[in-house]
């Protein structure tokens, strides 16, 4: 990523026209991350896969993260826990970002892997941006959720989906922590059906001109 950071979390997919930047939260997940990376590989997608310190550390989750890396999806720190961070102050959040990279570059083996993107728990933001940016890392907007915390109906989440998908824009899903298989039959099928509209998959990207 080569734009300039900014403080404001983006919402914007790389390229012009029919075009949604895939974001997955809350993993990686031994019981559902492999079929998302299964399904994405067999159609060539790319995805920013914003990941939990505590969900590298389980049973194989590091496997999992490198497998990520390698298949070219994008990471995303997204905190050691699932922690509302929203009135942490600054040092508080810097510590625990810094020892998520820790996690993360520890688990590939590259103690220089790049985690270009930031995206707060819950959405809560608090001073999350601010010291996101001063690592260098792009606040990643919390926008166009599928709900699938909620229920995991994958006819439902399709229909989620299919509204929440919206050209220009990112898009948010989960992997983790567990019990997701629902939003990965359905993140697969309206790909299939966005592809077959003509729709490309891209990463986020800052924009300047809408």
């Amino acid at each position: 990523m080569t734009a300039p950071l900014t403080t404001e979390p983006l919402a914007f997919a790389e390229g012009e026209g029919l075009v949604c930047a895939l974001t997955v939260d809350d993993g990686p997940s031994a019981e559902d991350t492999p079929a998302l990376l299964d399904g994405l590989a067999a159609r060539g997608v790319r995805a920013v896969f914003a990941v939990i310190g505590e969900q590298i550390q389980a049973p194989g989750g590091a496997a999992l993260l490198r497998r990520i890396v390698a298949e070219g999806h994008v990471l995303c720190n997204h905190s050691t826990s699932f922690a509302d961070m929203g009135a942490w102050d600054a040092d508080a959040v810097r510590a625990d970002m810094r020892r998520n990279l820790e996690i993360i570059r520890e688990a590939l083996g590259d103690p220089h892997a790049d985690v270009p993107y930031w995206r707060a728990p819950n959405g809560s933001w608090g001073v999350t941006a601010q010291v996101a940016v001063e690592l260098g890392m792009q606040p990643l907007a919390v926008v166009n959720v599928i709900f699938d915390w909620e229920d995991q109906d994958p006819e439902l989440l399709s229909a989620r989906l299919r509204d929440a998908m919206r050209p220009g824009e990112v898009v948010l899903v989960h992997d983790g922590p567990e019990g997701r298989a629902g939003t990965v039959e359905a993140v697969l099928r309206v790909i299939d059906e966005r592809r077959a509209e003509g729709w490309r998959f891209t990463l986020p990207a800052a924009r300047t001109v809408r």
